[in-house]
């Protein structure tokens, strides 16, 4: 058994990625399978299909702040968790996943009452127009009902994945997907449920993905375990996970608040069909970025062990290959988003309109998604090493300093077509975006790698 936890320091690193990056990527993959299964069933609903997918993706930035709350307490929490496996000190490993767990208990049930009581005028505030806000609301009453569900899946699965049970982590993620693939066309047509249906068929799919979760965590199989002695929370043992997790956190709740200035640029210069484009380019650019999270996710283990123990060689050779595989896959969906988008629009919708829209507009929205590798793979790099600080400034320049300007900006710029230009912003902020994180990481890894070697050089 010890010879099994020692496997993230011992195992060649190629091999190690492979095994681990292949179950995380296909559990990416699988999981946003529950957001764009249900936006092709509802798009196809004869009749008010267009409406109904744009009313949903009226709901996703209120979806992205539930995710990112259970990033925050998991993407914080797995790598110190792993950190101090890599030090032999299992006690504070296990101390930090019941500290995890019973604050994402807490902020669940806080998120549930918000969203039950307020959904209705935020969902107006995010961009919902009269035409639409039936079926957002419809969507989101149930939603928020399932909220605990999706906190303790998210979250808790990265501790799965952090003590390097990639397949668990994977078939967490792989139960409630064909639950969810199964129940979704019985709700929304068979019982004639529609936008209700599908987001009932997704939070009781996500209850089973729950139920699987936390069973492993409880049992003897996992090599850390949710103890009762460790539920109380402790400020020495959760402010660092929250410091550590509040990049991921900034950067997928920032997805929100990015969302709801897309939608109102967008309605505002465009209408409904500019704000249900908006909503496929969404899921399209999930199709790009959950993999490459997937791919992070399954070299965090790797990195953070290594860290932990002192190998700058092993922490090095981790993040050259992830950056190389980051690379060729961001360049792959790249070349099929530029040379076949009516591929990925045809997904989402059969309107003749919103198809032919959605075409143009994600060439532009995606135009340097070849260079994402890069930016992925450094910023994972940085959560993985404990660099808190680092991931947060990386995390904001994107988001906030960039790109939320340039969604109001470019459409004065460019006043002969502002619509297009609200789409456009999100190439010029990422080129921009990523430029300062190659600067950036240069420095920082170099001098965390090189604080590695200094007690190692004491220690002989």
């Amino acid at each position: 058994m010890e010879q099994d936890k020692n496997f993230l320091g011992t195992e060649p690193v190629g091999k190690l990625l492979f095994r681990l990056a292949l179950p995380t990527v296909t559990a990416q993959i699988i999981n946003m399978l529950y957001n764009i299964v249900d936006r092709m069933y509802i798009g196809h609903i004869p009749e008010n299909g267009a409406l109904a997918l744009t009313g949903v993706g009226v709901c996703l930035p209120l979806i992205m702040v539930v995710s990112a709350f259970a990033a925050l307490v998991g993407n914080g929490g797995a790598p110190r968790a792993s950190i101090a496996m890599g030090q032999k000190d299992g006690e504070k490993a296990e101390k930090i996943l019941g500290n995890c767990f019973f604050l994402q208990i807490i902020i669940s049930l806080v998120l549930t009452v918000i969203l039950l009581i307020f959904h209705r005028d935020m969902l107006l505030a995010f961009g919902a127009s009269e035409n639409t806000i039936g079926y957002a609301s419809g969507y989101m009453r149930i939603y928020a009902l399932g909220t605990i569900f999706v906190q303790l899946t998210l979250g808790m699965n990265m501790f799965i994945t952090a003590q390097g049970f990639a397949k668990t982590g994977m078939l967490s993620v792989l139960i409630g997907a064909v639950c969810n693939i199964i129940l979704d066309p019985i709700f929304i047509f068979a019982f004639g449920m529609g936008v209700e249906g599908a987001a009932l068929a997704t939070i009781l799919s996500q209850g089973v993905s729950c139920l699987w979760v936390l069973r492993f965590l409880f049992g003897n199989k996992s090599f850390l375990k949710i103890r009762r002695e460790n539920l109380r929370l402790q400020k020495a043992i959760i402010l660092p996970c929250l410091a550590l997790g509040v990049s991921t956190f900034v950067m997928q709740a920032s997805e929100s608040v990015i969302s709801v200035c897309f939608n109102s640029s967008l309605l505002k210069y465009g209408g409904d069909i500019a704000v249900g484009a908006m909503t496929i380019l969404s899921s399209v650019m999930q199709f790009a970025m959950l993999p490459l999270q997937g791919l992070g996710q399954g070299a965090q283990p790797i990195i953070s062990y290594n860290y932990g123990a002192g190998n700058t060689a092993r922490v090095r050779q981790a993040f050259w290959l992830l950056l190389r595989v980051s690379l060729i896959f961001s360049t792959l969906v790249w070349l099929l988003a530029m040379c076949a988008p009516q591929l990925f629009a045809g997904m989402f919708t059969s309107d003749p309109e919103l198809l032919a829209f959605s075409q143009t507009a994600l060439r532009i929205y995606m135009a340097v998604i070849c260079l994402f590798g890069i930016q992925i793979a450094c910023q994972m790099t940085f959560t993985s090493i404990g660099n808190a600080k680092a991931s947060i400034i990386v995390a904001v320049m994107r988001k906030f300093v960039l790109l939320l300007p340039l969604i109001y900006l470019m459409p004065v710029i460019f006043p002969d077509n502002q619509t297009m230009a609200v789409y456009m912003a999100e190439p010029v902020a990422d080129t921009l975006a990523i430029t300062f994180t190659c600067v950036l990481f240069r420095f920082q890894f170099r001098k965390a790698l090189q604080k590695m070697e200094v007690p190692v050089a004491q220690s002989k």
